[in-house]
């Protein structure tokens, strides 16, 4: 049977929180993917040519893949940050506070630290290459935990899964 949304769900706010934290993952993702061809691409030009890893002569070197992994990140990381803000005016106006420890709203938060933490590393403390595309790897690790794990097996307000 099909019911109308709770009054907390009928908010303009949570249009614009989801739509953001989607758009934020997409690059979170994107970044990741350019993370991952960066390590291979380092590998790959340190060694011999191989046939296997052939394909990868068509993409950029890895200095270009690992500079594009982070700008798509930061990218990301500000659509990330937007998606904690709504979060919060969307909760406040909902409920009347503006953050609740729940276990949704906890990793969300962890994954903004690991970013931020990425992206201080990488303009700050002079993080390249490898150790640069490890961590966003970690990031990206914990965007999959939460929408994954956390979404499945933890009770609370993000709750959806039924299980």
């Amino acid at each position: 049977p099909v019911v109308p949304l709770v009054a907390a769900l009928q908010s303009y706010w949570l249009v614009i929180h989801v739509f953001v934290a989607i758009a934020g993952t997409g690059f979170f993702a994107l970044g990741a993917g350019l993370a991952v061809s960066q390590l291979v691409q380092t590998y790959r030009q340190g060694r011999p040519v191989s046939k296997k890893l052939r394909f990868m002569e068509t993409l950029p070197d890895a200095d270009r893949l690992e500079v594009l992994s982070y700008r798509v990140i930061l990218v990301g990381f500000v659509l990330w940050t937007f998606t904690l803000i709504a979060g919060a005016i969307w909760a406040e106006r909902a409920w009347g506070r503006y953050w609740g420890w729940d276990t949704k709203e906890v990793w969300t938060f962890i994954i903004w630290v690991l970013y931020a933490g990425y992206i201080h590393a990488r303009a700050t403390r002079g993080w390249r290459g490898a150790r640069s595309s490890w961590l966003a790897l970690i990031g990206f690790g914990a965007v999959m935990f939460n929408f994954s794990v956390v979404n499945v097996f933890f009770k609370g307000l993000h709750s959806y899964s039924g299980l």
